[in-house]
């Protein structure tokens, strides 16, 4: 039985549970019920004709975070959540009792309140029917002693209360045709969209029609009712598009809208859930506080465990999507964090430190799920570390240097202008890891700290190295530069600031490229071929073991097979949920893998939007090498694949196949060392974006070993003379835009800004012929207007520098004034 499968099972069951068991205060005999959610399968397309969905916002609008609990959401909720237990205990409904959550709140405020934790959430379950006017109200059964007198008792401790909804409205409530409190006018049966439409992923509501002033009424009386019991954080959950549901067919952006709006008043946190589509993330920030962006965390092993480690490692590649989207008023959720007890985590003691870590560095809602009244000494320790706590409490999300290997180095750049920086090795052997400091922005010495150890280890230049880090285990510092030291802030750092109409990227970025040429070298009497020209594009074929493809989950390695597969191997996964990724630079690519009856389907992503639920499956036979994903009109640059295996047996790789800009022309050549002779390609970006020639890592010497002329590059006959007979390849390496990624706006007007404290500040950016002037602010004052205008697109130039300020603070900002486009690539400042 697959997770999905059993997932829905079991929430099914408890949604049964509280159907039969809601009994309503008013006249009408009606029920209505919050159901336990969980992934399954797609609800039927077509039983979800009729939506009407809301247009989303604009691609290129950039939205503030800011849900309705306001200021309150200014960093990640720190407290507890049920659901994990409700899992584990077996018992759904039943465990979330008076007796429970009394016990949860009393061990929090003994052992954990004292560090920052102070939220008690209650999951599905906590209601038991519904008022006269159809609005839910708590289950007598699991709190015989009243509700109310739970929450005083939890907000007696000092905490805050937590419950959950869905969308839409019961089918019971329509029918009753109940009154709307305070509205008297509106009734029930009139709220949903004829003819009804599913609201939720397991069909138990329909969706109410919010073009009916009712509609919302109806939400906010609930709301009110809400506040008026002192509930201060809301669940939402089956929110889509996201829940399972990858396309409109299901569309609860409305719904999330209404509950905004009417929670605002009361300052109730609202929090999404689950699995996000991060297409809408613009509209998800506008509106909640908070938005989980995977699947349950639980691993549904009632009596066995809470979690396991695949559903903490397959967070790492959602992470590095989801990033950018985090910050003051709204966060990104990784569900609970499950470290408190090994008796029950379902990891090793250097998975659940990672675990910990991976939601401090990420600024996630540090909430646990265990049961606080068993906690362990190791559990406590992960939980009660103030410096890792300060970590996840400072909101900087971490991004990854890169995701192109297991051992990954995660950082952030603090408004201290220190850097928090994690190691994760999420590989099968314990390893040595590096920071490089100048992969996060920073050049010169730092001080680094242990924050796990609470220890300070030394200063260090240029680079710092953990020894023996474990298998799936991590490494968590401080990184804080010395005098002297300058940092080098991307522009998609959380301290810039953006004022007006941007994008990230938008096809206005260049990204850094290496391409190979390849020279056949001879020495046989005869005239040497020229190369041909090239067709303006060219195909390089990745192997499933290249060592760039990060696989997440359980794959293993098959060769020698003899089955057609490419290079004779394959990679195999028989877990549901097990992915892979690889980041390349071109405009197209294809996943090549085999198709057979024992295979399924699998979810492609392309830079962390889902483009398509492919089919391997072959009723008869066996497909070797098929390619059974191709997109071909990316825009050209930096890019990710990912693939998570959905269902049947198997799920193999077998290549990618990467398309990309040819910049050399041609890309192949021969020299004859009897006959000797230049060689001599032409490049199709400015020459001044040339970084250098190499081979097999070693640059060649500019002038001598080879010349460049205008848009030609000459490869010296005396170089190639000296190289052996046989193919010869050198790479061509161009620059491109720091970190491969722009900032750009087309809106005069526009501002980007930056607040530091240094003595200096440098603005290097793009120079374009689509680009004109900007006016250059320092602490509000015009101080220079800068022509960005240029031939030719070329990256990272020097634009305008700032010397000898006094070491305080200081802001500059760059305002668009003409041209098509204004493009921000960095900042640079330095620290006395």
């Amino acid at each position: 039985m697959t997770r999905s499968i059993r997932t829905k099972a079991v929430r099914g069951v408890v949604a049964t549970l509280l159907l039969a068991a809601l009994i309503p205060t008013g006249s009408a005999a009606v029920s209505s019920a919050a159901p336990v959610p969980g992934p399954g399968a797609v609800p039927d397309a077509a039983s979800q004709q009729g939506a009407v969905p809301p247009a989303p916002l604009p691609s290129n609008v950039t939205v503030a975070p800011g849900g309705p609990a306001g200021a309150q959401a200014d960093k990640p909720y720190m407290g507890w959540s049920s659901y994990s237990m409700q899992v584990y205990a077996g018992n759904g409904s039943t465990w979330i009792n008076e007796k429970q959550i009394t016990a949860q709140s009393d061990a929090m405020h003994k052992k954990l309140q004292p560090y920052g934790f102070n939220r008690i959430n209650i999951d599905a379950a906590w209601n038991g029917g519904i008022d006269g006017y159809g609005r839910p109200t708590p289950s007598e059964t699991n709190y015989p002693s009243g509700f109310q007198k739970l929450i005083d008792h939890i907000h007696k401790n000092g905490q805050k209360i937590g419950i959950y909804a869905i969308p839409g409205i019961g089918q019971q409530v329509i029918d009753a045709n109940l009154p709307v409190y305070g509205a008297p006018e509106c009734k029930t049966g009139d709220l949903p969209v004829r003819p009804l439409v599913k609201a939720d992923y397991w069909g138990i509501g329909y969706k109410l029609d919010f073009s009916k002033p009712c509609a919302q009424k109806y939400i906010d009386s609930i709301a009110d009712l809400f506040g008026s019991w002192g509930i201060d954080f809301l669940k939402f959950d089956s929110v889509t598009p996201g829940s399972g549901v990858s396309n409109l067919t299901l569309d609860a952006r409305d719904d999330v809208k209404a509950w905004s709006t009417a929670l605002a008043k009361h300052k109730i946190w609202l929090e999404l859930s689950w699995a996000l589509d991060i297409n809408y993330a613009d509209y998800w920030k506008q509106y909640s506080n908070g938005w989980r962006i995977d699947w349950d965390v639980e691993c549904y092993c009632e009596g066995v465990a809470l979690t396991a480690w695949p559903n903490i490692s397959r967070l790492f590649p959602k992470l590095a999507d989801w990033w950018r989207h985090a910050g003051p008023g709204g966060w990104n959720d990784l569900d609970s964090l499950n470290v408190g007890n090994g008796q029950m985590d379902g990891m090793t003691k250097d998975e659940r430190r990672t675990a910990a870590t991976l939601w401090a560095v990420s600024a996630a809602p540090f909430y646990v799920g265990n049961d606080m009244t068993r906690l362990d000494q190791y559990g406590l320790d992960l939980l009660t570390n103030r410096e890792v706590i300060a970590v996840n409490q400072a909101g900087r999300p971490a991004h990854p240097v890169s995701t192109t290997s297991n051992r990954q180095v995660w950082y952030s750049l603090n408004a201290d202008s220190s850097y928090t920086v994690a190691l994760f090795n999420l590989g099968q052997t314990d390893a040595n890891m590096t920071a490089t400091f100048a992969d996060l922005g920073l050049t010169g010495s730092a001080k680094v700290r242990d924050l796990w150890a609470k220890k300070d280890l030394g200063t260090f230049n240029g680079s710092f190295t953990a020894n023996d880090v474990p298998i799936h285990g991590t490494r968590l510092f401080k990184i804080t530069p010395q005098k002297n030291s300058t940092i080098k802030v991307n522009d998609d750092d959380l301290r810039v600031k953006y004022d007006g109409d941007w994008k990230r990227n938008g096809n206005y970025e260049v990204p850094a490229v290496s391409e190979p040429l390849s020279v056949t070298v001879s020495d046989s009497a005869g005239a040497s071929a020229p190369g041909a020209a090239n067709a303006g594009t060219r195909t390089v074929e990745v192997n499933n073991d290249n060592s760039q493809i990060v696989y997440t989950g359980s794959w293993s390695r098959s060769t020698g097979r003899g089955m057609g597969d490419y290079q004779d191997d394959v990679q195999y996964s028989e877990q549901n949920g097990d992915s892979f990724s690889y980041s390349f630079v071109g405009n197209g690519v294809d996943y090549v893998t085999e198709t057979h009856n024992s295979q399924g389907e699998v979810d492609i992503y392309i830079d962390g939007q889902l483009k398509q639920t492919v089919n391997t499956y072959q009723a008869d036979g066996r497909g070797a090498q098929q390619v059974v994903f191709s997109i071909s009109d990316l825009p050209n640059g930096a890019h990710t694949i990912r693939a998570v295996k959905k269902s049947g047996q198997f799920m193999l790789v077998d290549k990618l196949n990467i398309r990309q800009e040819s910049l050399l022309n041609p890309d192949k050549a021969t020299f004859n060392k009897a006959q000797p002779a230049d060689v001599s390609i032409e490049i199709s970006r400015d020459p001044a974006e040339l970084a250098a020639l190499s081979k097999g890592g070693a640059d060649l010497v500019k002038g001598t070993d080879y010349t460049v002329t205008g848009r030609t590059v000459t490869i010296k006959k005396e170089y190639l003379a000296k190289q052996p007979v046989g193919a010869l390849a050198l790479d061509f390496r161009f620059r491109g835009d720091y970190r491969d990624d722009v900032h750009a706006t087309t809106a005069n007007g526009a501002a980007a800004s930056f607040t530091f404290t240094g003595t200096s500040i440098d603005w290097s950016t793009a120079l374009a012929p689509d680009q004109g002037e900007a006016d250059v602010y320092l602490d509000g004052k015009v101080v220079k207007r800068v022509n960005l205008h240029g031939d030719a697109r070329v990256t990272n130039r020097q634009v305008f520098t700032a010397t000898n300020l006094k070491n305080a603070q200081h802001t500059l900002k760059i305002v668009k004034v003409s041209g098509e486009a204004l493009r921000h690539d960095t900042f640079a400042y330095l620290i006395k």
